[in-house]
């Protein structure tokens, strides 16, 4: 029985080393391709042209495939979150505030304007010829106008507008207007210059890009109202992603378009397809407080114009938002 054993321990180094001498290297798996989701401007292929370039530099830098997840509305882009279907964004400010609050996401950086150029504002779009085109008028008689807007999501497109000037002069965007069409900035300013609406909520970059692709169409309207700038845009991750790809993804971010050289001087040409002329600036959860203090504000004067059945039930709900926002700030700050 020992003889048996010997040989079977000496049968086994042979195998053993027979695989070794035949075992190929272990190669890596490949790293999963990061999903960066946008919501497309002017439309699908047209933003995709845009963002090739920059993620494809992305993809070089942190060592990993990157995709374009593409969304039509807020809602789908919102879901696509939720679901875990994206890994990087950027995102509106109350998009992304949402995405944060949700505990999803957290910010990594966000947009920086060309200094040379007016503060991102939200605008109203109406027609220069035409039986409605004043503002007073608007005001005055809200439902005798069709209105085109954005998502109620969107800062500019309806946010802002309903926090800054409609709801002070206690008009509902959802109520009041005798018709509305809720579409993107291009397809809002495309309704009021064909006359399928009257008015249209968009927003200072949005509507430089409609002159540039329109310019017939743009030459037919006029703005008749601004709002005060508007919190920027923040690019967001998936907060469980590794510290050390999110550090990479922020200094690459941080980085891209600065210095000298032909490279730096590409880089900023494609910042300016994006509307981004000064590129990104780090920035953390803090950088949503101004957003959170807008839907604060949204939800306050909702209140105070809403119908209620006691003023004790108005005054409970005004408790509770103050509670809301008190949380939510301190979230935010941490």
């Amino acid at each position: 029985m020992l003889r048996r054993g010997v040989a079977r321990l000496a049968l086994a180094a042979v195998l053993a080393r027979h695989a070794a001498a035949g075992a190929q290297p272990v190669r890596p798996l490949p790293l999963p391709e990061l999903r960066f989701g946008v919501l497309p401007v002017g439309g699908v292929v047209e933003s995709r042209e845009s963002w090739t370039p920059l993620l494809a530099e992305l993809s070089r830098a942190i060592g990993r495939p990157v995709t374009v997840h593409s969304a039509t509305t807020y809602e789908s882009l919102g879901e696509a979150i939720r679901r875990g279907q994206v890994d990087l964004s950027l995102l509106s400010a109350q998009l992304a505030l949402d995405a944060v609050s949700q505990r999803r996401m957290n910010v990594l950086a966000q947009v920086q304007r060309h200094g040379g150029t007016p503060d991102h504002r939200a605008v109203l779009l109406v027609r220069k010829a035409g039986p409605r085109n004043s503002l007073e008028d608007l005001l005055a008689r809200p439902e005798q106008w069709r209105l085109a807007r954005g998502d109620s999501r969107s800062v500019s497109g309806f946010i802002l507008p309903q926090v800054q000037l409609f709801l002070p002069n206690r008009i509902a965007m959802e109520t009041r207007f005798k018709s509305e069409i809720v579409a993107t900035h291009q397809a809002t300013a495309l309704a009021v210059a064909n006359g399928d609406a009257d008015v249209a909520t968009n927003n200072t970059t949005d509507f430089e890009r409609f002159r540039e692709q329109f310019p017939a169409e743009a030459e037919r309207l006029q703005v008749v109202w601004e709002s005060e700038p508007t919190p920027p845009a923040q690019v967001v991750v998936r907060r469980d992603l590794p510290p050390e790809l999110q550090k990479k993804l922020r200094v690459f971010l941080v980085g891209y378009g600065r210095g000298q050289g032909s490279r730096a001087e590409s880089q900023r040409e494609v910042l300016k397809a994006l509307r981004a002329s000064l590129g990104y600036a780090a920035a953390d959860n803090k950088a949503l407080l101004p957003a959170a203090r807008l839907q604060y504000q949204l939800a306050r004067q909702s209140a105070l114009n809403a119908q209620w059945v006691s003023e004790a039930a108005r005054e409970t709900r005004l408790q509770r938002i103050e509670s809301a926002y008190a949380e939510q700030v301190a979230a935010l700050r941490e």
